[in-house]
Parts: C-alpha cells; structure tokens; sequence
C-alpha cells in the first residue's frame, strides 16, 4: 500500500509514527517532509484503514488486532462494524480520520479495552454503559446468566433474585430481559457502579424491577430472602496483577483483585448466603477454574447440597452452584 501510516503521534519512538503519519525513523529528512506532504494530500479508504490499523495493532501484541480496529472504525464513522464490508472502497473523510486516530492511539498505547473507548458493550444480545468505575462485562459470565436460566422452569414465575455485587448491572438486566415477572434486587458497594447499573436499568426500561441498594455483599439485605442469589465477585489473586493484561489498568481493582488466592471475597459469600435463601433456593457463582474444587468444598461446609458446575463455552468450569439445605 502506497502512502504514509494514517495513524500518528508525535515524537514516536522507534518503528512508531510521526505527526502526519510518516514513518517516526525515517532516515532522511528530506524525504521525511516529503512524505509528510503526501500524507496530507493522501485519501485513504476504509479498506486501507483497517489493513494499517490492524497492522499497527499486530505490532503492538493485541490479539484481537482486526476485530478491534473493525469496531473503532466503525465508531469513528458513526457506522455499523458489517457496513464496512460494503464501503471498503468508501474515501474516509479527514474529520472521521481524526476521530479514528484518536482511538486507534489510546487502544494501542495506553491499552484502553474498546468497550470503555466507545462507552459500552454488549452483554447478552443487550447493550450496557461501561465507564473505569465498573467491570465491562465478559462473555464468559454469560455461563453465570444461562445456569440461574436452568433454575427457573418457568420464565413467568415470580421469584425473588439477588445480584451480589452487580457491577454494570449486566448480569439482573439480562435475568430481567428474560423473566418478566422476577423481582430483582442487585448490591454494589460502589456508588458509581450504582449508577451505571441504574442508568442500564434506565435505557433498558427494567427500572422499575430492580433495587439497586449501596453496600458490601448482604449488607444492604440483612433479613431478606431469595428463591436465587447469583454473584460475580472479584476472584483474581492480588499476586497476579503485575502479569495481567494491561487492559485490565482500566478498570476499578475492587472489582478484580480478592486476596493472595483470589477467594477471599467468594469465601465470604459462601459463608452468608444460606442466611439469604429460603430452603430449596440456589446460589451460583461465577470464579476462576483452578478455584472449582476449592469453592465446592466451601459450599459443602457450609449446608450446600446438589452441587453443580457449569461450563464456559472453552468448556472450563466457569459457575458452580448449589442448593441451599435451608440447615
């Protein structure tokens, strides 16, 4: 491909790229100014846009390179990401470049996820506000939403659910989505996931279906009880935060990090749960694989019966639940 780089920053280290798009080790300088020119006069199309740009993401280790610069460009272009295969030879006007640069650097450089990049992500066929102050939601949790699904035999049943520690408040919008009749109630200790939960209740119109109370775990429930309690708590060891995916910089460490072996905070839920589910009721977790055999020993101590596992779509264990003895 003739041209310069579209995507640029000055002052790039080696191999990185200049202001205007030229190569930042150019050796002549001459030639530097030359291809600054072109540069400017370049037309780029959203073909050659996402063949650099997925390029430039391969360079810099993101694995998900074509995928990632097929959304931004899509955002950029206030676009649909499957309209780019019918405007590949579209010219990209200057002003949707800027804004496309402008992603493409925060991606690559300071290894900001995509979903905080446009503000959301999709969850469950469902779109959902993120922003630094909550987990973006994973697709792996989608096994935690599928197995409380298994639970419930009859979508129209009026069931009492308790979301502990809900975040984005992914996980009771797409309960709620599906079971019309449930009574939600979903805790977070953090105010601001609060209200990103409250505005995705808001945008999804469930609003008026879920509590969303302020406080750590049971806290905010203390004599209440629930037919189901789901939670996605932080399950990562505090030991492994140094060998994590950048990505992860950008979202909030209380969400993620649970002692030396990530089960300090699961640990706490297993202990308090049977005082929040009426006998015969479920809870589910969602947690790291290599913690399944340890958690299904907690569970057993502490009244849990019929426990069970449920499996990502890697097939890893992803969910382990179990029945309350109502002991």
């Amino acid at each position: 491909m003739s041209g310069c780089p579209p995507i640029s920053q000055a002052g790039g280290s080696a191999g990185g790229v200049g202001a205007s798009g030229a190569p930042a080790d150019a050796s002549d300088g001459a030639q530097r100014g030359a291809s600054h020119g072109e540069a400017r006069a370049r037309t780029w199309t959203v073909l050659e846009l996402l063949q650099w740009t997925t390029d430039y993401f391969k360079r810099h280790g993101i694995d998900s390179a074509r995928l990632d610069a097929e959304v931004l460009l899509a955002h950029a272009l206030e676009s649909e990401r499957l309209r780019l295969y019918i405007d590949y030879e579209k010219p990209v006007l200057p002003e949707e470049r800027d804004r496309f640069r402008a992603l493409v650097q925060r991606r690559a450089q300071e290894r900001v996820p995509v979903s905080q990049l446009l503000g959301e992500r999709e969850f469950w066929s469902l779109r959902f506000e993120v922003s630094p102050d909550v987990l973006t939601p994973r697709p792996e949790t989608e096994t935690l939403v599928e197995a409380a699904l298994s639970h419930i035999p009859d979508p129209r049943a009026a069931i009492r659910i308790l979301d502990v520690g809900t975040g984005s408040g992914a996980i009771a919008l797409a309960l709620a989505s599906e079971l019309p009749h449930a009574d939600f109630t979903a805790t977070d200790l953090s105010e601001a996931a609060l209200q990103i939960a409250a505005t995705n209740a808001d945008h999804l119109q469930k609003r008026e279906r879920i509590r969303f109370l302020k406080g750590d775990l049971f806290e905010p429930v203390t004599s209440e009880r629930f037919e189901l309690i789901v939670s996605n708590p932080p399950y990562v060891a505090s030991g492994a935060a140094e060998s994590l995916p950048r990505e992860l910089s950008h979202e909030p460490e209380m969400a993620l990090f649970a002692g030396a072996d990530g089960l300090d905070v699961i640990r706490r839920v297993l202990a308090d749960a049977g005082d929040h589910l009426s006998p015969g009721g479920w809870l589910l977790v969602e947690l790291s694989p290599e913690q399944v055999e340890t958690v299904e020993q907690g569970l057993k101590k502490a009244g849990f019966t019929d426990v069970e596992r449920h499996f990502d779509l890697a097939s890893r264990p992803r969910v382990v639940g179990a029945r309350w003895s109502g002991q």
